[in-house]
Order: structure tokens, then C-alpha cells, then sequence
């Protein structure tokens, strides 16, 4: 138990500016990181549309995967060399296999997903087809924004579920998207197949997701984070299908000979696989609203990482190579520096409360001046040391003063 602190002492803490220590439990680990801004790289102006008004965060839902992760700033392991600098408003990196987050920049922070919007589709649509299932192609699956990707499926052409999702994953088409949302949803379409994806990133912690459209077009109220998107990456990794249409690097989608047209090909738009040793696939995205967004995963050294970004510029580093720059640091990182976790499928409630035991290991700050911050809060006082020297000099003579006062009435 602490001594006191002698008034005269207070008097001088206050004349100096020195408040008396806040106790290390009255402010979350987290504090310090938000704090600390992200690396960022510059980006030039671009002209964009303005970008929708977020909802309000629940501040449960910022602490799933650990307090550390409640944070708009960097958020890394102590006296590890800190993250690149990239143009991400937010990321996130994270181990496939342990689920341990590694390090981000604003894990819980709102942001619009474009197409990364499709692994969502992918995780709730792939468990629930037959990949050989053949599908004809509707009137309604074509509607989607002028302009926007396409992978070329005819009005009344007949494509199997896999070949759709090679559409999906390879060349990001979004009549590709309307396709499985529509079989998912069943009698309800496109619409029942968005109400399942939504489900479907509450079964898997996902709470500050929700799918408007099933491909990642904008949509009002339609937004995700880079935590959120590592939850259902890991979700997608998992499955064996996946990983194999993740790595294709082109496909052949077939002729329709009742609509007399001929078959084409298609190459996989996600340069990491091709440039990224150890590359296991991901997905791009971007929109005006939303500007690039990625995500990607990768393998070395016995360890299989993910890496999730949102609003991103392309310059000076494109999506997929500000994703590689993230991967290298995340794989430079001893295998003990965690920050946090991606919680199992079924362990939050929809305020973002745990259902089991959350744990996520020691508490983290980001830089060693942050750490030495947050040692000297624990000892109980956080005082420049100048104003420490001058406080020392003035204590003793204080007790100088009382010391020879008290002869003097002796004698």
C-alpha cells in the first residue's frame, strides 16, 4: 500500500503541472495504441465521391478479439520492429491456422468492402452448393451497375456452380455474385441469399459486418472491418475447395451453343499469387466509395498468414503489394508477438460480449516509448524527469527546514 503523499509535496505537483498517478486499470492497454498513429505512406489527391456516414460503434463490438484491438491507431507487439507504411486506412494481420492477430492499424474501424464483399458470398454459398449443380443464367442475374465487373455469363447461358465461382474469385464478376446469392436465397433470390451472408457473418463474429449487396457494390448501410474480413478469410482458407479456386490462375469459361456463342478465358486478377512466393490467393476490390480494398494470404516457414485492407490508394504501392509488404512483416515477427485473436464461429453475442473465455495473451503497446509510458503508470506516478529533479530538490528542503525548526525548539 502506498504511503501519502505529504501536502506539501501536492502543492508542488500541481505548481508544476504533475497530477498524481492514474491507475494502470482506469484506462485499457488499448489507450496507448490509440495513441499511435499507423505508418502511412503518401498517397497523391485523388478526386473521389464522398464517402457514406458510418454507424456508431458498439464499444463491445471493438473489443472482440481482445481490449488491445479497440483502437483506431497501430496496435503491435512491444519491442518488435514496427509495421510498414502503407496507405490502408485499416489492416489487419492475422495466423490462418492459431487465429492470433499479429498487428493492425484501426482493426474495428467501419469501412466500406467492395468486392473483397464476395468472400463473405463465397463462405456462406460454397458449404450449400454442389459444386457440378448446372445453373441457367436470368435476366436478373445481369443487372448489376453499368460499368461495373463482369465476367461475361449470357442471359440463358448454362454454367455449373464452378464454374460461377471461378467467375466470382478470378474476375471479380458481380453477375457471377447475383448468380449464387440467387441460389442461396432460394424462393426469396438475390435478396434471401444477402439476409443469409448476413447471417452468416453473425455465426462468425463478424458484428460490424452487413451485406447490402452480394457483390460488394455500394449499397446505404453496407460496411464491414479489417477484422471482421480476417474472420471470414480464415473461414474461406479452411476449406480445400477454395484454396484451389483461390490459386487458379486462369479457367475456361465454355461456349453456349443455343445462344451461339463461343467459349473464352479468364485469368486470375490477384497478382499475388503470381509475384508473392508461398502466395495461397485472396481477393481485390474497389470502389469510389470504398477504394481498394484486398485481401490475401500466404505460407512460409511452417506459418500461414492472412492480411486484410480497406481504403486504400493505389500509389504508391497497388492493394495486392501493400497486402506482400504486411505479409513479410507479419512473417518477420517472433511467433510469440500477438495482440489479439479471431474469435471461433459462435463465441460472440450480437453486442460483441463473449460467449466462452477470450484470452489474448500479455498486454501489448505499440513502440518502447509507449511501453515505458505504461511500466511507469503500473508503478504509480508519470513525472518528466526534470520536473522530478526539481521536486526532489524542493522535498529535501522542505524536510531540511522541519528538521532544523524542530532542533531549534529543543534547544
Amino acid at each position: 500500500m502506498r504511503a501519502p503523499v505529504p501536502a506539501a509535496v501536492a502543492v508542488v505537483l500541481l505548481l508544476f503541472g504533475a497530477g498524481p498517478a492514474v491507475p494502470a486499470t482506469a484506462a485499457p492497454a488499448s489507450r496507448a495504441a490509440a495513441t499511435v498513429p499507423c505508418p502511412k505512406a503518401q498517397a497523391p489527391k485523388v478526386s473521389r465521391s464522398p464517402r457514406p456516414t458510418p454507424p456508431q460503434a458498439v464499444p463491445q463490438q471493438q473489443t472482440v478479439g481482445g481490449a488491445a484491438l479497440a483502437t483506431r491507431g497501430l496496435v503491435a507487439p512491444a519491442g518488435t520492429a514496427g509495421p510498414p507504411a502503407v496507405t490502408a486506412t485499416s489492416w489487419l494481420v492475422a495466423d490462418l491456422d492459431t487465429g492470433e492477430v499479429l498487428g493492425g492499424c484501426g482493426p474495428h474501424e467501419y469501412a466500406t468492402p467492395a468486392s473483397v464483399q464476395k468472400l463473405l458470398l463465397t463462405a456462406t454459398a460454397l458449404p450449400r452448393l454442389d459444386p457440378k449443380q448446372v445453373v441457367t443464367v436470368t435476366h436478373e442475374d445481369l443487372d448489376i451497375a453499368p460499368g461495373s465487373s463482369a465476367v461475361g455469363l449470357l442471359e440463358g447461358g448454362r454454367y455449373t456452380v464452378e464454374t460461377v465461382f471461378l467467375g466470382l474469385l478470378l474476375q471479380s464478376g458481380n453477375e457471377a455474385a447475383n448468380v449464387l446469392a440467387r441460389l442461396v436465397g432460394g424462393t426469396d433470390g438475390v435478396a434471401g441469399g444477402v439476409r443469409a451472408m448476413n447471417g452468416e457473418a453473425q455465426r462468425l463474429g463478424a458484428l460490424q459486418t452487413h451485406a447490402v449487396t452480394p457483390s460488394g457494390l455500394d449499397g446505404p448501410g453496407q460496411f464491414t472491418s479489417a477484422y471482421d474480413l480476417a474472420l471470414i478469410a480464415r473461414v474461406c482458407f479452411a476449406d480445400p475447395t477454395f484454396r484451389r479456386l483461390a490459386l487458379t490462375e486462369s479457367a475456361r469459361i465454355p461456349a453456349q451453343p443455343a445462344l451461339r456463342k463461343k467459349g473464352f478465358q479468364i485469368q486470375n486478377e490477384n497478382q499475388l499469387i503470381y509475384r508473392y512466393p508461398g502466395a495461397l490467393g485472396g481477393k481485390t476490390g474497389f470502389t469510389d466509395y470504398a477504394r481498394h480494398t484486398y485481401v490475401g494470404a500466404a505460407q512460409r516457414g511452417g506459418r500461414r498468414l492472412v492480411v486484410t485492407l480497406l481504403g486504400a490508394e493505389p500509389s504508391p504501392m497497388r492493394g495486392w503489394e501493400q497486402g506482400a509488404t504486411l505479409l513479410d512483416w507479419g512473417f518477420s515477427l517472433p511467433r510469440d508477438a500477438v495482440v489479439g485473436r479471431l474469435v471461433s464461429p459462435g463465441e460472440t453475442t450480437t453486442n460483441g460480449a463473449p460467449t466462452a473465455s477470450v484470452s489474448v495473451g500479455p498486454a501489448v503497446t505499440p513502440e518502447p516509448r509507449a511501453a515505458a509510458a505504461h511500466r511507469a503508470a503500473r508503478a504509480g506516478w508519470v513525472v518528466p524527469w526534470p520536473v522530478a529533479a526539481v521536486l526532489v530538490v524542493v522535498v529535501v528542503a522542505l524536510l531540511t527546514a522541519v528538521f532544523l525548526r524542530r532542533r531549534h525548539r529543543r534547544a
